[in-house]
Formats: C-alpha cells, sequence, structure tokens
C-alpha cells in the first residue's frame, strides 16, 4: 500500500444503506413537490380566490428561490456539514410546507412556496453530497446511484399520482402536508444513520462575491424564461433578465478564476465528463418537461382522465425508469460507460417523443399512449442515474457539495428553459392551427390543442436528439479513475467485478468501516 493510501482513509459507514433510505426519501419530497402542487393548483385556486395571472407565482415562487439558491445551498454543506445541513433543510421544507397547507391567503401560499424552494435549495445537493461520500465502494456506489437516480427522473410522475389522489380524495392542502410526515421520518432517520464525517484542513471560507454573483445570474435566468412564459419573447423584461443572467454568470466565472476561496472550482465543471454529465441532465430537464406537462394536459383535457386516472397512465413509465436505472447502474454502465449510455437513453428519449406526435382526439391509452410512455421511462432511466453518478464522480470532498448542487441547478436550469421554449412553440401553433381551420368551433379547439402538443413533441425529440449528438461527442472513451483523497471511483471506471489497474487502485485510499 502507498504512503497516499495511509495518509487519508475514506470511511465506509457500516449504516450505509439506511443512509440510502433517509437521502431517498428526501429527495423524493423535494422532486415530487414541483409536480405535486401543480395538480392542485385549480382546486387552491377556487379555494383562496385568486387569478389566473396570479396562479403561475404559486410555481415560480418555488422555481426562483430553489434555482438561484442552488449553489449557495451545496457549498453551505461542504463548510458546516452535511448532517447539520440536511437536518436544518429537513426541518425547514417541512416547516414551509405547513405553513403553505394553512394558507389563508394568496400571498401567504407565494411566501410558503418561496420557502419551500430556499430550503429546498439547502436539501437537495445536500442530499446527494452524502450520497456521494457515504458510497465509496464501487459496486455499491452503482446501486445506490441507481436507486437515486430512478427518484430523480421519476419524483415528477409520482407527484403526478399522489398529488392526483390527495387532491380528489382530501384536500388540495395536503398535497403540501404530506411534505410534513414525510421529512418527520427522514429526520429521525438523518440523527440516526447518517455519518457526521470530520473535516480535513482548516475551515474552508464562504466566498461571498461569487455567491451574490451566481445567485443573482440563477435567479435572473429562472425569471427571464418564466417571464418568457408568462408575458412572450417579445417582452422587455424577458430580455433584460435574460441579458442580466448572461453578464453575471461572465462576472462569476472571471470572479472564480482569481478568488481565494471560490465557491465553485471552475476545474469541477471543465472537466470534461463531468461537463457532459451536467449537459445531459440540463437537456434531458429541458426535453422531459415535455412528457409531464403535455401529455397530462392531452391526457385530462383531450381525453377527459381524472386526477387519479391521470397518475396512474403514468405508472410503467415510471417502472421503466426505474427498471432502466438499476440495469444501467449495475450491469451496462459499468461495461460501457457514459459514453454508449447516455446517448442511447437520449436516442430513446427522442422516439418516444416522435411516437407521441402521433396522439390525435380518438387515441386510445393501450395502442397509443402506453408504449411511448414506456420508451420515455426506459431512456430517462437510461440517462439520469449515468449522468448522476459521474457528474459526482472524483470531486474533492471538499467541494461534495456544491459539484452536487451543479446537478440541481442543471435540471432546475433545463426544466426552466423546456417550460419557456415549450409552451411558447406550442401556443404559437395552437393559434395557427385556429387561423387555418376558420370558422372556429369546439372541434377545431381540441384538435388545436392536440396539434401544439405535438409540435411540443416534436421539439422536445429535438432536445433529446442534440443531447445525444453532445454526449458522443463530449463524455471521455475511457473513464477517469477519482483523485486521492475523493470517493473512490464508481463503476463508471472499472467493472464491478474487476480489480482496478494498479495505478489507480494505488492512488485511492483503503476504504474504513465508520461505526
Amino acid at each position: 500500500m502507498s504512503q497516499t493510501s495511509q495518509a487519508a482513509p475514506v470511511a465506509v459507514s457500516s449504516r450505509r444503506w439506511w443512509t440510502l433510505t433517509v437521502v431517498a426519501l428526501a429527495q423524493l419530497m423535494v422532486v415530487l413537490d414541483s409536480t405535486v402542487v401543480n395538480i392542485a393548483l385549480p382546486a387552491a385556486q377556487a379555494d383562496l380566490q385568486f387569478s389566473n395571472g396570479d396562479r403561475q407565482w404559486i410555481v415560480t415562487a418555488y422555481s426562483l428561490a430553489f434555482g438561484s439558491l442552488l449553489l449557495l445551498g451545496g457549498r453551505v454543506s461542504d463548510l458546516i456539514g452535511r448532517k447539520r445541513t440536511f437536518i436544518i433543510g429537513l426541518i425547514g421544507f417541512a416547516a414551509a410546507s405547513a405553513l403553505g397547507g394553512a394558507a389563508d391567503s394568496f400571498g401567504m401560499l407565494v411566501f410558503a412556496r418561496a420557502l419551500q424552494g430556499a430550503f429546498g435549495a439547502l436539501l437537495a445537493p445536500t442530499a446527494l453530497a452524502v450520497l456521494t461520500t457515504t458510497f465509496t465502494i464501487p459496486k455499491e456506489r452503482s446501486r445506490a446511484f441507481g436507486i437515486f437516480g430512478a427518484i430523480a427522473g421519476a419524483g415528477g410522475a409520482i407527484g403526478l399520482l399522489l398529488g392526483g389522489f390527495l387532491t380528489e380524495r382530501f384536500d388540495w392542502r395536503w398535497n403540501l402536508y404530506i411534505n410534513v410526515f414525510i421529512a418527520v421520518i427522514a429526520v429521525i432517520g438523518a440523527v440516526v444513520f447518517v455519518v457526521n464525517a470530520k473535516r480535513e484542513g482548516p475551515r474552508p471560507k464562504l466566498d461571498v462575491p461569487g455567491t451574490i454573483l451566481v445567485s443573482g445570474a440563477l435567479f435572473s435566468l429562472v425569471y427571464g424564461f418564466s417571464n418568457a412564459e408568462t408575458d412572450g419573447w417579445d417582452s422587455p423584461l424577458t430580455w433584460g433578465f435574460l441579458a442580466a443572467a448572461v453578464v453575471l454568470l461572465v462576472a462569476f466565472v472571471l470572479w472564480q478564476r482569481k478568488a481565494a476561496h471560490p465557491l465553485l472550482p471552475l476545474a469541477i465543471i471543465l472537466d470534461r465528463n463531468r461537463g457532459a454529465a451536467y449537459s445531459s441532465v440540463l437537456i434531458a430537464g429541458a426535453g422531459m418537461f415535455g412528457i409531464f406537462l403535455f401529455v397530462t394536459y392531452y391526457l385530462q383535457a383531450s381525453l377527459g382522465y381524472s386526477p387519479i386516472q391521470t397518475g396512474l397512465s403514468f405508472l410503467p413509465m415510471i417502472l421503466m425508469l426505474v427498471l432502466a436505472a438499476q440495469l444501467g447502474n449495475n450491469i451496462f454502465l459499468p461495461r460501457f460507460g457514459p459514453k454508449v449510455l447516455v446517448p442511447i437513453g437520449m436516442a430513446l428519449g427522442a422516439i418516444g417523443m416522435i411516437y407521441l406526435t402521433h396522439l390525435n382526439t380518438t387515441s386510445t391509452y393501450a395502442a397509443d399512449i402506453l408504449p411511448p410512455l414506456m420508451i420515455l421511462g426506459f431512456g430517462m432511466g437510461t440517462i439520469m442515474p449515468a449522468s448522476i453518478q459521474t457528474a459526482t464522480l472524483g470531486v474533492d470532498r471538499r467541494f461534495a457539495g456544491v459539484a452536487s448542487a451543479m446537478v440541481n441547478t442543471s435540471q432546475q436550469v433545463g426544466g426552466s428553459i423546456g417550460t419557456a421554449l415549450l409552451n411558447t412553440l406550442a401556443a404559437s401553433a395552437a393559434t395557427g392551427y385556429v387561423a387555418s381551420h376558420l370558422p372556429a368551433s369546439a372541434a377545431v379547439a381540441a384538435d388545436a390543442a392536440v396539434a401544439s402538443y405535438a409540435t411540443a413533441y416534436w421539439w422536445g425529440a429535438g432536445f433529446f436528439a442534440f443531447g445525444g449528438i453532445l454526449a458522443v461527442l463530449l463524455f471521455r472513451r475511457k473513464p477517469v479513475a477519482a483523485a486521492p483523497g475523493t470517493p473512490a471511483a464508481s463503476g463508471t471506471a472499472v467493472s464491478a467485478n474487476a480489480k482496478a489497474p494498479a495505478s489507480a487502485s494505488d492512488d485511492l485510499p483503503e476504504p474504513v468501516v465508520a461505526h
């Protein structure tokens, strides 16, 4: 054994599988919240009496706080400890959810949603960082990230199912109250099972200028795309915020190059494999938006499905996603690497989207909807776990939180881009269809809606196709082993059953069991 390996042992927690359960609960709570609340919006609007124009702020308040604070949340977990940050995030998210569930006015609900987003930005990257630093054995790491990636991809569909059930059977407020019960279980699990890793070296400092620049940039980016969705691309406010985002991002990059304690060391994102992984998560997030939003619209508005029926319709997609995640991370990713696996997932995503373009007002579930949803589920289950695992592979433990935050940031920005672009394109397609099929009637309006969804699916297919090409070009053919003192190389570097090359294994610390 080399001296390097004796210097910095990597702790392998004996409670790691319980830790995975706790982290999975937290991740599920954050991810499903984005769709579970959407299902409840009509009922909340009727109860609190706010306008259609105000309705979008229930969603936007969350996404603005979440998207703009993610990198800060990830860095905070690096600074004050992941276990402490994780528990604070859980308690804060639960409190904000309870406040939203008890809201008696529109303003109170918006404030609660913004508070949810802020604590979600603390919780989401910390959960992934805990997973990254807990699982250091390649075979186990692949299995754990397969489960985590499946939850990250399926959470939106699970939210539709849960939201439909809670709204129909109970009350819209239970879409928020449910988070309290999940958080209580997760907090107890975190106190008992999550290991508080010892800090190595002096306490790092927070990069305050970098934090302000990147938070402002992400806020401007998310708000710009959200404004494009509501006010259109010809709105000065849209382009003003998007331009501000570009300026602030450039300033952030320039500052990170000279900062003594950078918020996000540029080496993290400039690594070719990690950059490709972040890009894949962003593009898949943009394409995936079309699956949930427009298929939900189609099932409810065009085919007359109830919220519960709509949620159940996505169940086969979830099952295929989970199956693909386990097969990919445990069997295919160790053998072929992300350069093969991610493009295959992107290709499946494109095929599923193209399949959906053939839907019409007389389509049936078994023949026309089920097959593309299963294809899309398998595609997303192939993309997300492989990308998430690669994005966090080999990162210095001191920056595991902020590197994990980049995964969530990529997904959030991708969702914002997808929301704005696909909604705008779909609305234009609907208007054009009605104009070319005058006189207008109920049948023409129904066909126009379906035509607008098809336009969104074509663009979604284009996103996936572009993501596949980018993944082929960017991912390395041969994965790189982890650096000394970082979490051990995952199955992307070597086969789960094979021994690592001598040069790689000599550089890695010897695992020790932490009780």
